[in-house]
């Protein structure tokens, strides 16, 4: 807004703005651009260059060129969709489990830890101090068929002498569950965090039972963080073939399995990037979807 001045005669005139010397107006440009060239090239620069494979014809013998074939496209959908609907089912299922799990552990520490709230945290990212690749073979270590949980699961009647878990989607939704569940647990707690109690008093001196109260008070304002646990936690696995490789089996390939396939073994490159920008559309169509469903519209 314009200051006004007020002259001798009583008129208002507006006040001239000071003048911002030209190089400081370069500063804001000069601070983005370090994060520009980051995009440029680690996103923009890749990106172009997978539609580009994604459009190309040819073999690894003869070479590839460039024909725009468009063709590719609906081939991989054809043949991989299966895949790639699987992939949503695990990814969506140890999303939702992840939830579950997820938002009573974050309110536990938001709530009720107190001086053990930093040793809580802590143990929620200790998984993190080790490989990915190693905690998923701990896995397979634990849901073996002479493991612990298949003989306990067998002792109280939930399992038969001959069942198993292992090698089961139930083993790959388990596994994405536990790889991915600190990316549930941070945001949740973050936005549980910054909730000032006094509200909860106030649904309670207003009559709100426990059960009203969070339905009313502590779901609402805790959604921006279950938007974005969610999101973390369902678009990394959604692309995930770690889980499938050691605690599945071919029969329950996701789509990750196919690319990786496509990329270093068949060595079918167009194939490949095709699935991967497929892979990338969809999940985008769905996340924007997801996030004005539930009408968090500022995080886009």
């Amino acid at each position: 807004m314009t200051a006004l001045l007020t002259t001798p005669t009583g008129a208002a005139t507006p006040a001239e703005e000071p003048t911002v010397p030209p190089e400081r107006r370069r500063v804001p440009y000069l601070l983005l651009l370090p994060g520009l060239l980051w995009l440029a090239v680690f996103f923009v620069v890749p990106l172009v260059t997978l539609v580009s494979t994604s459009l190309q014809t040819g073999s690894l013998e003869e070479g590839y060129a460039l024909t725009f074939s468009w063709s590719t496209y609906s081939d991989v959908w054809s043949t991989y969709s299966s895949q790639l609907l699987r992939s949503f089912l695990y990814a969506g299922s140890a999303t939702v489990l992840a939830l579950v799990i997820g938002y009573p552990l974050a309110y536990a520490i938001a709530f009720k830890a107190h001086r053990w709230r930093n040793l809580m945290l802590v143990l929620v990212v200790a998984p993190f101090f080790t490989s990915f690749l190693l905690r998923t073979l701990a896995w397979k270590i634990v849901l073996a068929d002479d493991g612990w949980v298949v003989g306990a699961l067998q002792t109280v009647g939930l399992m038969s002498d001959t069942g198993r878990l292992l090698a089961t989607p139930a083993a790959v939704v388990l596994g994405l569950t536990y790889n991915f569940l600190p990316f549930m647990v941070l945001p949740l707690y973050a936005s549980l965090e910054k909730m000032d109690p006094l509200l909860l008093e106030a649904a309670g001196d207003l009559h709100a039972t426990p059960v009203t109260a969070f339905r009313t008070v502590t779901w609402p304002l805790s959604l921006p963080g279950v938007v974005a646990g969610t999101l973390l936690t369902f678009i990394p696995a959604a692309g995930d073939y770690v889980n499938v490789q050691f605690l599945g089996t071919p029969n329950s390939q996701m789509i990750g399995n196919v690319i990786e396939s496509r990329f270093l073994t068949v060595l079918d490159y167009p194939a490949a990037a095709a699935l991967s920008i497929t892979v990338m559309a969809v999940v985008l169509i769905l996340v924007v979807a997801y996030v004005r469903r539930v009408g968090a519209r500022e995080l886009l």
